[in-house]
């Protein structure tokens, strides 16, 4: 029975899932003097985020004995100056940047303006990471100490989500905890990272001049997937670092959620088209739940359901709680089933064209590229 099959190859995803994030707890962390040259943080900014002060804040208070920050906006009455101008007078010490990115270099204007604001960074190591981003006080030390291995080109960060009070935002930060990650930690084990995530981007300069700058990334809606893979094309490794970031989610309605999760497929669709279709593999909740409506309720349908469900539920749990750090994970559990479900909608939806809208405007996404 087709069903059957796709929930044991469900069962087969969840444990190397689970083996991945048993390697990944076992790497051990890199020296914590091993790389100690000055960074230019890049932070591009747009609009106001839930918890921005508090997210901004986390990049002035490193331990880390020099680095600057490198604000770009594209328009200079932007709302997330004033947080920035807050912070630059709460820490006059730090060497802080404004860039007012007044070129439009490309269809993904956060790249366009990392291309601009780039030209105002000091130093050679670099750190990119999305504004709604709250980091630890080690952060810039333990992201940049993988890079004094010359084998390393790109470093990137798991991240957790903290949801608002929706239940959109709840069923994101699960999607976050229970699913993205987990399908990063598989990657990892099966065949290594080839590519970046927005939560952090460290890399070397020569390395970013070396694949064309940030200005062949311009068109480009998953750019931090595509630096990733750009830079593992040098034929060098990109390191999945121990540090686990965090991010405060918006109070999604449900179908904002639904949106942003079609948005991300069809993005995912575009860049890995082999591996969005290997994602029907990984809906063990449908698939058992079907196999157990064909079958009439037979008794070895309702075990493979409890087999699905507990593997499912202990997979979330050993990911999101133990090695994400998410603590709101355990009491939205209840809503796993609903997560899954919807996973599978928005799949089949990924498939129903290439039309995305993004910031306000529409776009068709061609070879992972925006056009207008």
């Amino acid at each position: 029975m087709t069903a059957a099959v796709g929930a044991l190859c469900s069962v087969g995803y969840f444990l190397l899932a689970l083996f991945g994030a048993a390697a990944f707890m076992r790497q051990g962390s890199p020296s914590a003097d091993a790389l100690t040259a000055p960074v230019s943080i890049l932070k591009p900014l747009k609009g106001t985020d839930p918890e921005m002060y508090s997210s901004l804040r986390s990049h002035f208070t490193q331990n880390y004995p020099e680095y600057e920050l490198i604000f770009g906006v594209s328009e200079a009455e932007d709302p997330a100056l004033g947080i920035v101008e807050r912070l630059r007078s709460e820490f006059p010490a730090r060497t802080v940047r404004v860039v007012h990115c007044r070129q439009q270099l490309g269809a993904n204007i956060k790249v366009s303006n990392l291309q601009q604001m780039v030209e105002h960074a000091s130093h050679a190591l670099l750190i990119v990471n999305d504004s709604d981003i709250r980091v630890p006080s080690d952060y810039v030390q333990r992201v940049t100490s993988p890079l004094a291995d010359r084998n390393v080109g790109l470093v990137t960060c798991l991240y957790r989500g903290i949801a608002g009070g929706s239940i959109g935002s709840q069923l994101e930060s699960l999607q976050i905890s229970t699913d993205f990650c987990p399908g990063v930690l598989a990657a990892r084990q099966l065949e290594g990272i080839r590519f970046g995530l927005g939560s952090t981007l460290a890399f070397r300069r020569e390395d970013l001049d070396r694949i064309g700058g940030f200005g062949g990334l311009a068109d480009y809606l998953a750019d931090d997937y595509e630096l990733g893979n750009r830079i593992s094309g040098l034929g060098l490794s990109v390191h999945l670092s121990e540090v686990v970031v965090e991010t405060s989610l918006p109070a999604y309605s449900l179908k904002e959620f639904v949106a942003h999760q079609l948005r991300w497929a069809r993005t995912i669709r575009a860049c890995r088209g082999n591996g969005y279709l290997g994602l029907v593999l990984t809906f063990g909740f449908f698939w058992a739940l079907l196999t157990l409506l064909l079958s009439g309720g037979a008794g070895w349908a309702w075990l493979l359901l409890a087999d699905v469900v507990g593997l499912r539920i202990a997979m979330a749990l050993l990911i999101g709680r133990n090695l994400l750090g998410d603590r709101q994970l355990p009491r939205l559990l209840w809503l796993l089933p609903l997560r899954d479900l919807v996973a599978v909608v928005v799949w089949v939806g990924g498939f129903a064209g290439n039309r995305i809208y993004w910031r306000g405007e529409a776009f068709r996404l061609e070879a992972g590229k925006l056009v207008k």
